[in-house]
Order: structure tokens, then sequence, then C-alpha cells
């Protein structure tokens, strides 16, 4: 076969193999993987007024160290994971997803195993996988590579989103534990490991460097979504490039600001690790990565116990971090980190 062919016979066989991992029970799906498009019933009587919540996303060059160390399952979860968060944020309920592989030469093996992390990524949360795009580009992209996204579709009736408009003054700012780096900074991170390879040898609790470095990103949807339409939350930031003060603000009305109280992060240990190899100062540190904040929740003073109460119950660490003061719509820290028992 020539340099720049496309076996059209394996991306059929391909394709029915993707086929058997899609969900196709989920009565609301109406057609199968094959259709020229995705045929999805939108009745939701529940809902008085339902606004569309829509997203799309990339796991970033985190992919390049998940295939690198054959781990396409971890960065797949990743890339859902995170998608999910920037919807649920709006007090949105994920309903579909559509993904789309771009390689520069079709591997069975490797595109099966995607579209099934991919799937199972979306039942965990409650939402179905159903379809997209598999794109051979011999030529465009080298044989090995891959380039994954996917799009979101999520439903949150008008007067329950969630967006920060209600931020008030003495609200409180609540960190929802992350599960590592997430999605974000991973440029820095193949910097440190091509600078200072042996950290390769390194540990992270029970975990090596590389699958502390690969932990799939933490999805929030199964911990928040009882609180939902409940109003007790009056605002969700997801914590992801740019830290704390570069995503908390995108919700603070212009009248407020988030005071932040750093010596109250609980820092996870691999960011010690990426701290003390880069030789990294705490203001790269808190704007390349969470730091241990993957997701941050505004609530009411009154309701905080009633809410960390329900996110430690389903499984997430909590602790509140901050207040809201009057300002200008920004995110001001105090304090320094506390890297002592990191």
């Amino acid at each position: 076969m020539a340099k720049y062919d496309v076996n059209i016979d394996l991306a059929n066989e391909t394709k029915k193999e993707m086929a058997k991992k899609i969900d196709s029970e989920n009565p609301r799906v109406l057609n199968k993987l094959g259709a020229f498009s995705s045929l999805y019933d939108f009745s939701f009587p529940e809902y008085k007024n339902p606004v569309l919540v829509l997203k799309t996303e990339e796991p970033g060059s985190k992919q390049l160290l998940a295939m690198k160390y054959d781990k396409i399952e971890n960065v797949c979860y990743d890339m859902i994971n995170h998608l999910i968060n920037d919807c649920i944020v709006m007090g949105a309920t994920p309903l579909t997803i559509q993904d789309a592989i771009i390689c520069g030469k079709l591997d069975k093996e490797i595109v099966t195993r995607i579209v099934a992390s991919i799937s199972d990524a979306c039942k965990l949360q409650e939402c179905v996988l159903t379809g997209g795009e598999t794109s051979e580009q011999p030529g465009v992209l080298d044989n090995g590579v891959y380039i994954l996204t996917s799009s979101i579709v999520g439903i949150v009736d008008k007067d329950k989103i969630v967006d920060g408009s209600s931020i008030e003054v003495g609200d409180v700012v609540i960190s929802l534990e992350s599960s590592g780096i997430h999605t974000n900074g991973y440029t820095l991170v193949r910097k440190i490991i091509d600078e200072n390879p042996t950290i390769m040898n390194e540990t992270v609790g029970n975990k090596t460097f590389i699958e502390a470095v690969l932990e799939p990103h933490r999805c929030y949807y199964m911990t928040v979504k009882e609180l939902f339409g409940k109003g007790l939350i009056q605002g969700m930031a997801h914590i992801t490039g740019g830290g704390i003060q570069e995503n908390l603000n995108r919700i603070l009305p212009d009248y407020v600001d988030a005071e932040i109280d750093l010596s109250l992060y609980i820092i996870p240990d691999i960011f010690g690790v990426l701290k003390k190899y880069g030789v990294i100062s705490d203001e790269e540190m808190l704007r390349t990565f969470n730091l241990g904040v993957g997701l941050s929740m505004v609530v009411k003073q009154r309701d905080a116990d009633e809410v960390m109460n329900t996110i430690r119950k389903n499984g997430v660490n909590c602790n509140i971090i901050g207040k809201i003061v009057p300002g200008k719509g920004s995110v001001a820290c105090k304090n320094v980190l506390n890297w002592e028992n990191v």
C-alpha cells in the first residue's frame, strides 16, 4: 500500500467494532452508528423552559504521554470528564457526547480501545456517546499520532441555571479535591521530564511517577448532581489552565471579589515532585496547575455544611478556601501555599 493510501476496508471493519462499544439501549437514541447524523429524542416534559448547554473539549498534550506509555484509556476519561465538568458548572445534566478521532494511520485495536473508553466514561456519568467521526489523514499526521476531541450537549431549566449571577458578599468558596494534575499543565510536565529524566524514578504515594502524572481527570457530576435545583449553589468554576485566579473570576459579578486563602490548599503530592524537579515558583505553579482544587463552588455561609456533607458523602474531599468580599470581579489570594506536608 502506498504511503498516503487509506485502507477503506480496515476503516469499515473498525467501525463495526466501534458500533459494538457504543450504547444502543438508550431509548432517546433513535438510530445506530453508521447513519450520517445521530438522532436524539429531545422530549423533556419535566423541564419547564429547557436550555441547551454546549461545549467542545480536547485533552491537550497529555495525549502524547498517554500514547507513549500505553495509557490511551486514561486520556479518554480525561477528555470526557473535563468536558462534563465544563457542562455541569452551569447546573446542567449531561445528555449526549460526540467524539472525533483523527490519526495518521488507523490502527483497529487502538481506535477500538479509544471508543470503548470514551463510551464507558460517558456511561459512568449517565450520558451517552451517540457517535462522531474517525478520520485517517496520512501525510497530514504521522503514523501513531492520534488527536482526540469531543462535544457535549447538556440540559438545564432556564430558572435553575448556575452562572454566578447570584453570588453575594459573605458567600464562601469551597474547594473540591482534584485527582491530580487533571488535563492542564502538560507542556510544562513534559519539559520537566525531558530536562530531569531521573524524575521517572520517583514514587507518588503507592503509584509510580508516570501513573500519578496520567491519573485521569476527576469528574464531579455524580458528586454534586443531587445539589442541583435546590438553590444551594450560587456558582461553580472548573479549575483548569490559569488556576483559580483565571477561572473563578469568570463567574464573579463585577461588584465582588473572591478572597482565597492559599494556606488552606490541600496540595496533592504530585505537585510537590514537579515543583522540586522543575524549580518552579509558587506563582507559576498556581497559574499552571489546579494544585488540588479541581472544582470551586460558591455557596451561602449558612448552606456550607449541608453542601460539604453531600460532597463528602459522595466520595470527594472538600474544604472552605475563601470568601466573597466587595470588589470588581477578580480573585485575590492571601497567605502562601503550604508545602510542608507535600
